[in-house]
């Protein structure tokens, strides 16, 4: 196993631009048809291509919902990619951004093949964005905007796929056998493999890049049938596929909880499925609060599931942890690890929150295993004991008193644990270097309520240096405090993109 420290400084590779016509719009040929997209300006300056929105798949709509993707179909004339395409259906303040026609992905180099013009294949970064599965995107202007990394040499693809149960239902029978959000992902890295090339990227040097639910996707993605060839590295941030979750066959209970919610059937699971496929998408959104125990909790609601065999092709035929326990994976090169801090905002916000930490303390026997992620435990009376006496003792939660213990619960049930068990699954295999992010700037998706001053390096901070999140900290000019941890984890990842 290798450390990385991420005090290390890592030189910048620069790189001149090659422009195929210099100042105009790009237009690449591809198998299924020419895409125009964008110039755009990197962090530092640097001019890059920009194709957006690009669909990799059909719409998943009518009997398409709840289905595996469907490769998407060629078109005539040339296809405008200048903007983002929408989110999947998602709760969100602007709803014309949302649509069940999602199925987009982002190509973003700074040099592409032109008439003329012969450039050296880049390698690739595919970006899995996180967001429990059930919200954000890989849109540039909200969640993964490319600036950072476009001052290295690399392709960078950043994708949407499926979220909530219109991803990731599962009623363990052929009318919605689940993993269908994973499956979108298969598509696109298909879609990486057969056309990357006319974007000056190669095709067989994909590394995968994921956070949090992007993470547990990688993890899965190398342990998956329908994934094999389709990456050659694998970087891991803040979660992974094999946690203390017993990965099931289906989560039938979550189908009919979403039928209840829509007035649909629970009797007859075809006739509930049949039902689900009329509701309108922006219903399923509408209802996404409810779908949860406590406040948005568990964290981790739906999961991959392993899908019986109906004749279809399964993304996940047994427990991962299974396959990494039988060395039956991708053996590829990868990074793993974690931020200082990870989960502190949910623990500060069930102190704060009055009704919430009266709730949790209450019913703490009932809720913390739902929480933390061990409810079908059958011992989980007796852990959820001994965790209440290690972390958090038997006065009455408060604030001063309960807040690191309460964050070191979230952190290790929902991030710590499971990265911690994939870095010894893997790394008798393969070559793992593990990092702890515990860099803390100005900006954060977390900060302390009466001060506005961050509260550490949180979950998702570490992606502020390698993304642009415009919601959240601006793009860092060269001058910036935080420009030098941009320039060191964009180097460094990218190093690992090229060489592993």
């Amino acid at each position: 196993m290798y450390f990385i420290a991420l005090l290390i400084l890592v030189v910048h590779l620069g790189a001149s631009t090659t422009f195929a016509r210099p100042g105009q719009p790009p237009i690449v040929h591809t198998g299924l048809g020419s895409i125009r997209g964008a110039i755009l300006e990197s962090r530092l300056g640097r001019q890059f291509y920009a194709f957006r929105g690009i669909r990799y798949a059909n719409a998943p709509v009518g009997q398409l919902r709840f289905q595996p993707p469907q490769p998407v179909d060629a078109w005539n004339g040339t296809l405008d990619a200048t903007e983002d395409g929408p989110m999947c259906p998602q709760p969100a303040l602007d709803q014309s951004d949302v649509s069940e026609d999602c199925l987009r992905l982002n190509v973003y180099s700074s040099v592409i093949p032109g008439e003329n013009v012969r450039i050296a294949p880049r390698d690739v970064l595919v970006y899995l964005h996180p967001g429990g599965f059930y919200v954000f995107s890989g849109q540039s202007k909200n969640n993964a905007g490319p600036q950072n990394l476009m001052d290295q040499d690399v392709v960078l693809v950043t994708i949407n796929y499926r979220l909530g149960s219109l991803g990731f239902m599962s009623t363990g029978t052929k009318d919605c056998p689940g993993n269908a959000g994973f499956k979108d992902q298969v598509m696109a890295l298909k879609w990486v493999r057969d056309h990357i090339s006319a974007f000056g990227g190669r095709s067989d040097s994909v590394t995968l890049m994921g956070y949090s639910a992007g993470a547990l996707s990688n993890t899965l993605h190398m342990v998956s049938p329908m994934s094999k060839g389709l990456f050659h590295r694998v970087i891991v941030m803040s979660a992974s596929g094999v946690s203390q979750v017993q990965i099931p066959t289906d989560q039938i209970h979550l189908a009919q909880k979403q039928a209840t919610l829509l007035n649909c059937t629970t009797a007859d699971i075809a006739e509930m499925v049949d039902c689900l496929r009329e509701k309108p998408a922006s219903d399923f959104a509408d209802t996404l609060a409810d779908m949860f125990v406590l406040s948005w909790n568990p964290v981790l609601l739906w999961t991959a599931v392993v899908e019986p065999d109906f004749g279809q092709e399964r993304f996940l035929t047994e427990d991962p942890t299974e396959s990494f326990l039988k060395g039956d994976f991708v053996k590829v090169p990868v990074i793993a690890g974690i931020t200082q801090d990870e989960f502190a905002g949910p623990a500060v916000s069930f102190l704060r929150n009055d009704t919430l930490r009266n709730e949790l303390d209450t019913n703490f026997d009932k809720l913390a295993p739902v929480l933390f992620l061990y409810d079908d435990y059958p011992n989980r009376l007796n852990i959820t004991r001994q965790l209440r006496e290690k972390f958090l003792g038997d006065e009455p939660l408060s604030l001063n008193r309960s807040l690191q213990g309460l964050n070191y619960l979230f952190a290790d049930s929902l991030i710590g644990f499971a990265v911690h068990r994939f870095v010894q699954l893997v790394s008798p295999h393969t070559p793992v270097y593990q990092y702890k992010f515990s860099y803390v700037g100005r900006y954060s998706f977390f900060y302390y309520p009466d001060d506005r001053t961050p509260y550490g390096a949180v979950h998702h901070d570490d992606l502020l240096y390698l993304l642009s999140i415009p919601s959240v900290a601006p793009i860092f000019n060269a001058t910036d405090p935080e420009s030098k941890t941009v320039e060191r984890l964009t180097g460094m990842w990218t190093a690992f993109a090229k060489s592993g």
